[in-house]
C-alpha cells in the first residue's frame, strides 16, 4: 500500500485529505502515514483527526518513509522550499494551491522535476467539482468566449500571500475557461471588496469580483458569441475527493492531466495582480 506524507497542518486541507483516505476509505490502496506540522499542536491535531500514525520533526524525515508527498501551507512561499529535498529524492509530489509564490521559482522547479523524471501536479479543487465540469461542458456551445465574470471570497491583504491566498480559486477556474489566455491584469481596489480585470490576446475582457465581506460562494458567468451561461460553483459531497483521486492516480502511474501551463499560468496571473495592487496600474502577465 503506497504511503503518503503531508507537509503542513495549519489549515483544513490536511485533515480533509487524511479523512478521505484513512477514515472514509474512498481511495483504494493508499494511506496517509506521516505528517509534519508548523507547530506541535498543529501536527497533533491533524494526526488525531486524520488518523495519521506518525508525526515527523522535519519534512526531510519523510524521505525513506513514504512513497509520495503532499505539501499544504497557507502561504505559497513555503511550498517549493519544503519539498525540494523530496524532489531530489525522487518522491512524487502534489503541491496544494497555489503551486508557488513566484513564477521563476515554479519554472525552475518543474524543469528540475523533468530532469529527475519526478511527477508533480498542483491545482485548486474548485475546477475539480462536478458543477465546474458541467460549466465547461456548457461553455463548449458558446463559441468564441467574449468575457468571463467570476465572484468569490478573497482578502487581498491576507497575511497568507494577499490575493494569492483565496484568489487562486477564481484564477484557476478563469484561466481554464480562457484556455490560459491572459496577457494583462489590473486590480481595482475598493474598501473591502475589489475587482480584477483580465485581458486576453483573443480580445476577451474578463472580471473577477474579489469579495472581502459577507458570506459569498463562488459563481461564474461566461459570455460567448452564441450566448451565455451562468452557474453557482457548488461543492461535491466530498469537496476533496476528485482532487485526491487525481493526485493519487499520478502517484500510481506517474501521469497527470496538469501541465506546466495549467500550474504556472495561475501563478503568473496572481503575481501580476499583486504588482497591480501595489502600483495601481495595468500589469503584464
Amino acid at each position: 500500500m503506497p504511503n503518503i506524507g503531508i507537509i503542513g497542518a495549519e489549515n483544513s486541507h490536511t485533515v480533509a485529505i487524511a479523512k478521505t483516505i484513512n477514515i472514509d476509505r474512498l481511495v483504494s490502496g493508499f494511506s496517509v502515514t506521516h505528517v509534519w506540522g508548523e507547530t506541535p499542536d498543529d501536527a497533533k491535531d491533524a494526526q488525531e483527526r486524520g488518523l495519521i500514525p506518525n508525526i515527523v520533526q522535519d519534512p526531510e524525515d519523510l524521505i525513506g518513509e513514504v512513497d509520495a508527498a503532499i505539501v499544504d501551507h497557507r502561504h505559497p512561499k513555503y511550498h517549493l522550499p519544503a519539498v525540494r529535498p523530496l524532489l531530489e529524492a525522487k518522491i512524487p509530489l502534489f503541491v496544494d494551491k497555489p503551486f508557488c509564490y513566484r513564477l521563476d521559482e515554479g519554472k525552475e522547479f518543474l524543469a528540475r522535476a523533468r530532469e529527475l523524471d519526478v511527477p508533480v501536479c498542483s491545482f485548486s479543487v474548485l475546477p475539480k467539482q462536478a458543477s465546474f465540469a458541467q460549466l465547461q461542458e456548457d461553455v463548449r456551445e458558446l463559441g468564441r468566449i467574449i468575457s468571463v465574470v467570476s465572484t468569490g471570497p478573497c482578502d487581498i491583504d491576507s497575511e497568507y500571500g494577499g490575493v494569492f491566498f483565496y484568489g487562486i480559486h477564481q484564477v484557476d477556474m478563469v484561466v481554464r475557461l480562457l484556455d490560459q489566455d491572459i496577457t494583462h491584469v489590473q486590480l481595482n481596489r475598493g474598501r473591502q471588496n475589489h475587482t480584477a480585470t483580465l485581458y486576453s490576446a483573443s480580445g476577451a475582457i474578463s472580471t473577477m469580483n474579489l469579495i472581502g465581506e459577507g458570506r459569498v460562494g463562488f459563481h461564474v458567468s461566461v459570455i460567448g458569441e452564441n450566448g451565455r451561461t451562468d452557474r453557482v460553483i457548488g461543492y461535491d459531497e466530498n469537496t476533496y475527493l476528485t482532487g485526491v483521486l487525481d493526485f493519487c492516480h499520478m502517484f500510481s502511474t506517474g501521469k497527470t492531466d496538469e501541465t506546466d501551463s495549467s500550474m504556472l499560468t495561475p501563478v503568473a496571473v496572481l503575481e501580476a495582480l499583486e504588482k497591480s495592487q501595489e502600483s495601481g496600474e495595468k500589469c503584464e502577465v
